[in-house]
């Protein structure tokens, strides 16, 4: 006792401040699979033989690609109770780009909470090292781990996961009794030649303590559906562990796709088909004005009233031939077989192609899409090298433009990808929505800064309202993924809804 009280007041503190610390994280038990050295030997041979095995708790299964699930990850049920109590208590943060939308917690590198420390510890430490000896890879200790919280229309489409470093993806699903309705399903992709992902050929339904992992290579391209319940919460932990990548073939590049000048077709098309009132010299002028201060503009009630309504209705009723354009990994959504539309279809698109139209572009624009067009008062010198310079600009330089007829329903998108980038140009695109849509239901146009998350621009479609927005070399674009709410709509029960457009990109 009197040994006691010579003691430093603040001595005694630091002792119990250092016993605390001890006792702060909470030792996380795993599965017995990995104490289990034959089975450890087990699944490296048939992991690097790429055939099926299955043992217990424990699955690896190599198609499309290797992944495995291990059943009951956590040996006791109420450390798992108290991980879910403190990662329901993290900050999340919405999270929204082209590829995903959910919710993500501050990174878990740091995080001091008992049972988060403690699975952490487990994770990079233990069973980092047995999964090292089945891959027979030097795992590095780099702790990457965050905790996802997946809710109504949240989804994370189709990637591979590759970046430098990253060697096995894992997840640990911390969710309520899920069926496959519910959707956030982990879908797998098969791939073909080029390396390009072509259509889902395993969906995992999450379950709570099931820890899923697969190696980081050109073939594992995979996504979390859609959620569609409105009641549960999939919340799951996930990261990767850090070692030699495996190697990358080139990337696949797509063909260009095919422009086209213009079709000779006069303004007797124009009166037949635009609203008079876009017609009219003055108002383009005003239009001009706006576009050339904003780079953006939608004119509403483009098409007469009775054009507009005639072409809704044949694009719902006619028997068009879809086609569905892909890969997945960089798009999803139907395109029209252009020999198979109606015909006041087929004059709209023609409309768009004509002669008299990319005049009337370049009116509304200021854009050179036609010779008749006025050159910039910069260009007015008359230096007569300018001039055959220019006349030679001119042979080369043909407007053309390339489009499309799209029809966009539940689970379409289109994503940024980097043959994108790499081809970024100057150009004037746009869109003539033919919908009865609503902004919540996806389906809406990003613009973007290359390398960069910022949105610069979002093009809402709306009926009969043409867009058009010009864009440089420095910005992307890319169509939002259609959510359920698109397909689910209480004011109209009926079947999924779909929005028609035509998408026409014009260069000069």
């Amino acid at each position: 006792c009197t040994m006691a009280s010579k003691r430093r007041p603040d001595e005694s503190r630091v002792t119990e401040k250092k016993r605390k610390k001890k006792n702060c994280v909470e030792t996380a038990e795993l599965t017995s699979v990995v104490e289990d050295e034959q089975l450890k030997r087990a699944v490296r041979e048939a992991w690097s033989q790429r055939t099926h095995y299955s043992q217990g708790d424990l699955e690896l299964d190599c198609h499309p690609f290797p992944h495995c699930i291990i059943r009951n990850f956590l040996g006791s049920e109420t450390f798992v109770e108290n991980l879910q109590r403190e990662l329901l208590g993290l900050n999340f943060h919405e999270k929204s780009n082209d590829l995903y939308k959910f919710k993500q917690s501050d990174d878990l590198k740091k995080r001091t909470e008992q049972h988060i420390a403690g699975l952490r510890a487990a994770l990079f430490g233990r069973f980092r090292s047995w999964l090292g000896g089945v891959l027979g890879v030097e795992l590095e200790p780099t702790v990457d781990i965050s905790c996802a919280r997946y809710e109504y229309t949240d989804v994370l489409l189709c990637h591979d996961d590759e970046l430098e470093g990253r060697r096995v993806a894992f997840i640990l699903y911390l969710v309520p009794p899920w069926q496959s309705s519910d959707g956030g399903t982990l879908d797998l992709y098969t791939t073909d030649s080029n390396f390009q992902p072509q259509s889902i050929v395993k969906s995992l339904v999450p379950s709570l303590n099931t820890l899923v992992l697969f190696e980081v290579s050109p073939v594992s391209f995979h996504q979390v559906s859609e959620v569609l319940t409105e009641d549960k919460c999939r919340l799951s932990l996930s990261g990767w562990f850090h070692g030699p990548s495996l190697e990358r073939p080139p990337r696949h590049t797509e063909a260009p796709v095919q422009r086209s000048p213009h079709l000779p077709r006069d303004e007797t098309l124009l009166l037949e088909w635009v609203n008079p009132v876009y017609l009219d010299i003055s108002y383009q002028e005003q239009i001009q004005e706006e576009f050339e201060d904003s780079s953006e503009i939608q004119l509403k009630d483009f098409l007469k009233e009775e054009k507009f309504r005639e072409v809704s209705e044949a694009l719902r009723l006619a028997q068009i031939q879809w086609t569905k354009r892909g890969p997945p990994n960089k798009r999803c959504y139907e395109v029209a077989s252009l020999d198979t539309l109606p015909q006041c279809v087929s004059a709209c698109w023609e409309l768009l192609r004509s002669e008299a139209f990319f005049l009337l572009l370049s009116n509304f624009t200021g854009l050179r899409l036609h010779y008749l067009c006025p050159a910039d008062e910069d260009d007015e010198e008359k230096d007569e090298e300018k001039e055959e310079k220019k006349d030679r600009e001119k042979e080369l330089s043909t407007p053309v433009c390339c489009g499309e007829l799209r029809r966009w329903s539940h689970g379409c998108y289109t994503l940024l990808h980097d043959g994108e980038a790499a081809r970024a140009e100057y150009a004037l695109d746009l869109v003539l929505p033919f919908c009865n849509w609503q902004s919540d239901f996806g389906g809406f146009t990003c613009y973007v800064a290359n390398e960069e998350d910022e949105e610069l621009l979002t093009v809402y479609p709306e009926d009969n309202s043409l867009a058009l927005v010009y864009r440089d070399k420095e910005t992307l674009k890319f169509v939002k993924h259609v959510n359920h709410k698109s397909s689910s709509d209480s004011t109209n029960n009926s079947t999924s809804r779909a929005l028609y457009d035509f998408s026409f990109v014009y260069y000069e």
